[in-house]
């Protein structure tokens, strides 16, 4: 360990003393009106741009948040010498092949509970019939506000619904080809934007802080969405076992579900609460064993929490 006795102060000339740069405050931040009112129009111009490029911006962005998360599997399937454009096949295969197995494996009891839906909801009104004054009352003073609105957007919903059904699924596909095809050639090039962007730098004090800080921001990015992704498939996990165990049936389906309502902060779980207090009574006679998946997915949470 440094101290002061360590320090040698030279007795002749012959060396140059260095002097040491005087220490700089920090940038205040700027009080000209001016550059405040540009500051502010900058930034509203990059949020509009980003709105209107989304179909390119979001893809790009969600490509540069998988790469994190792929990033300790990158460095582990190197460390075994695997090549990168192989160990980025592998990854890309095997994360969203297990994606679309899931989704096949949940698509069959998701259609099963969709064609319950229509004939459980008599019996939803016929239990929830406290709260069919309070609806009634609610959808009175829509009715008032919105006029005579309603019977002349009544003709073409459906047509719009199914419009915007089909631009939504053709933008989803776009976007995840999109999102696969960036995250391959992210993962392939691994630190050539880094390492571009370190020559650039003129000083070495300069490059050696923009790969400390790169590293840095990796480091926690990339722990933060491992550890995030293993907290859900636990709540996933639980979930499907709780619900289970209460005769809900379709442990696989609650599972997924929890799992991709945990990463939505606090409409999630809400959703999820309200999700498990209608399939309960569409399921179990019983009013309070009824609304016991719906505590329970609660208490997991707030566990997690």
């Amino acid at each position: 360990m440094n101290s002061l006795t360590d320090v040698q102060i030279p007795t002749t000339n012959t060396e140059p003393k260095e002097i040491p740069d005087p220490p700089r405050d920090e940038d205040p931040l700027p009080t000209d009106p001016k550059t405040v009112l540009l500051g502010g129009i900058f930034l509203l111009a990059a949020l509009a741009t980003a709105y209107w490029a989304a179909e390119i911006i979001l893809p790009f962005v969600l490509a540069v948040l998988l790469k994190l998360l792929f990033q300790p599997g990158m460095r582990l399937l190197e460390r075994v010498h695997v090549p990168r454009l192989l160990a980025a096949l592998i990854l890309i295969f095997a994360a969203f092949g297990t994606i679309i197995g899931i989704g096949a494996a949940v698509s069959g009891p998701a259609t099963s509970w969709a064609g319950k839906l229509p004939e459980g909801i008599p019996r939803l009104q016929e239990r929830l019939q406290f709260l069919s004054q309070p609806i009634q009352s609610l959808q009175t003073f829509l009715g008032d506000v919105s006029g005579s609105e309603k019977a002349d957007s009544a003709g073409p919903s459906l047509s719009g619904l199914l419009a915007a059904l089909f631009t939504g699924t053709r933008h989803f596909a776009t976007g995840f080809f999109e999102t696969i095809l960036i995250l391959f050639f992210l993962l392939v090039s691994g630190d050539t934007f880094l390492r571009k962007l370190v020559e650039i730098l003129p000083t070495y004090k300069d490059k050696r802080q923009a790969v400390d800080l790169s590293q840095q921001i990796e480091d926690n990015v990339s722990a933060y969405l491992v550890t995030i992704t293993i907290m859900n498939a636990a709540v996933g996990v639980a979930t499907g076992f709780a619900m289970w165990a209460c005769g809900l049936g379709d442990p696989l389906l609650w599972g997924v579900l929890a799992f991709l309502l945990n990463y939505v902060p606090i409409i999630g779980p809400f959703a999820g609460v309200i999700i498990f207090v209608l399939a309960g009574l569409l399921t179990i006679d019983t009013f309070w064993q009824a609304l016991l998946p719906a505590g329970i997915y609660l208490t997991i949470h707030i566990i997690e929490g």
